[in-house]
């Protein structure tokens, strides 16, 4: 249990800090991209608001999952922070709808106004503020095994591609291109429904207590190796958080007796405990049918 809460305030402190970096950026790049009337930067000021709203529905998560097991939740709270996952993904998609909906006018709009160059420095600032705080919760998100903070790092990166886009879409319509800033905010647009989809695809597998089949044929063959096991008839697994429960129903031979049947179940979760870190494993003794 303290292992989990020291994860969990790990990835408390990567939230924070991308909610603080998404805090300047927005603030940046929607104060820029209205003065240079950039179209494209203004998309990506309104795409780190999303991203304040996820990191912040990031942090709610982990510290409801924090909350122990009780009479309603006796295997704790640990897919709060997925629910929240879901709800951002949500807010994120409409304003990526509203992003692709003002970049389609725009696009039709005949000023052909071209955006100022600091609004492409600005762009290319945040790509590298951005990258930074990427590589800063990517490491963490190993050391706090946080599947969310894993998929917010990633996120930081797009962001940081996203940004890259921006710069090039406005120091591009410096070339008599006016038409690339609004078309760089469509492809912004677009990029931040596909977050949105990936969040929401992410989190409703979780939920729905989908797992990787890969990992489930490695779990069945590590217990399969265990000596005095004739079969496994079955074996399946779920996620909550960083922890992972395993149900395994198990043959042996039809003269083992209770004790040491008992021994190998609790070898079982021995084995798949340092092998697989997983923390807890129920497993169903049956004889042998041949």
């Amino acid at each position: 249990m303290e292992d989990q809460y020291y994860h969990l305030k790990l990835g408390e402190r990567g939230a924070i800090i991308s909610i603080v970096a998404y805090l300047l950026l927005s603030a940046l790049k929607l104060i820029i991209g209205f003065s240079a009337d950039s179209e494209a930067l203004r998309a990506d000021g309104l795409n780190n608001t999303t991203d304040i709203i996820a990191s912040i529905a990031v942090l709610i998560g982990l510290r409801l999952s924090q909350k122990p097991p009780d009479k309603d939740h006796p295997y704790g709270h640990r897919k709060a922070e997925s629910v929240s996952s879901m709800v951002a993904s949500f807010i994120m998609a409409a304003v990526g709808l509203q992003v692709l909906y003002q970049a389609v006018l725009s696009l039709f709009d005949q000023k052909g106004h071209v955006p100022d160059l600091p609004a492409a420095l600005t762009a290319l600032v945040s790509a590298i503020a951005m990258y930074g705080v990427y590589r800063y919760n990517l490491q963490l998100s190993k050391k706090a095994k946080s599947h969310a903070l894993k998929a917010a790092a990633k996120d930081n990166l797009s962001d940081a591609w996203v940004s890259i886009g921006t710069a090039v879409g406005i120091i591009g319509s410096q070339f008599n291109l006016p038409w690339l800033d609004p078309l760089t905010a469509l492809i912004v647009g677009l990029l931040i429904c596909k977050t949105a989809w990936d969040i929401f695809s992410e989190s409703s597998h979780y939920l729905t207590d989908g797992f990787d089949e890969g990992k489930l044929e490695d779990y069945k063959d590590t217990v399969a190796a265990i000596p005095g096991i004739t079969a496994v008839d079955n074996i399946k697994a779920r996620s909550y958080g960083t922890q992972i429960i395993a149900d395994v129903i198990i043959h042996v031979e039809p003269s083992m007796d209770v004790q040491k049947s008992h021994d190998l179940t609790e070898q079982i979760e021995k084995v798949l405990a340092e092998e697989h870190q997983i923390r807890e494993v129920h497993v169903h003794v049956e004889p042998d049918k041949a």
